[in-house]
């Protein structure tokens, strides 16, 4: 799962991408208005935590931009303690929750998981789709309850196919979710299909069926 942290007070920023990171969650970070559009007009993420107050921009007209471009993304505004209005407008706007500074970060982490658990992930903590389940929570895969072993990059890849079934995902997509914007200085995409082959290898002598299909010339979809 890819969070993108929108914060212009760096030491805040790098806290909370530490964290996150512990939490299995891949981390981007954007310091002004500028930087967070081009972001977001470039990769898709999971879930965007939003700061209103931005350096040469306002964090409301960032999440104005991603309902007008029609983004899937999860949003969570962090907002100073006493601004409720700017709260109160967000949510109107379609922000997904708020969060007032200070928070702890496990707060944080409750919120994101909630979000991104409503969106992709039919509002459970456990997703069963046929004979896999996956605890959200624990971030554990189990296989007519035989737990599956899988490497955080396999599970990131599983999680993603999960909440886009029915989807075709295009390599470039799949290796973003796998390097963030790391991947559009890769030479190639190649590590996509290392990463594919080895989920595949391990569902199917997990006891799943073949529900990881290759779109040729394309990408990937999960067909149940």
């Amino acid at each position: 799962m890819k969070i993108l942290i929108i914060e212009d007070e760096r030491s805040l920023a790098e806290d909370i991408s530490r964290y996150l990171s512990g939490e299995h969650y891949l981390c981007e970070t954007a310091a002004t208005y500028a930087e967070a559009i081009e972001k977001i007009e470039l990769y898709s993420y999971d879930c965007i935590l939003l700061d209103i107050m931005l350096p040469d921009g306002n964090g409301l007209d960032v999440l104005k931009h991603i309902k007008e471009i029609k983004k899937r993304d999860g949003v969570i505004i962090l907002s100073a303690k006493d601004a409720i209005d700017d709260r109160v407008k967000g949510l109107q706007l379609g922000a997904d929750d708020y969060l007032p500074k200070p928070f702890h970060h496990s707060e944080l982490a409750a919120r994101i998981f909630s979000v991104i658990r409503r969106k992709y992930f039919d509002n459970a903590n456990v997703f069963t789709a046929n004979e896999i389940s996956v605890d959200l929570l624990a971030n554990t895969v189990t296989v007519n309850g035989i737990p599956l072993h899988l490497t955080k990059k396999e599970y990131a890849l599983l999680l993603l196919f999960l909440g886009n079934r029915g989807k075709t995902i295009p390599k470039s997509a799949l290796a973003e979710h796998l390097s963030g914007d790391l991947a559009d200085m890769l030479d190639n995409h190649d590590f996509v299909y290392a990463h594919v082959k080895n989920l595949k290898k391990k569902l199917n002598e997990g006891g799943t069926k073949n529900y990881i299909k290759t779109m040729y010339g394309i990408g990937y979809k999960w067909e149940s």
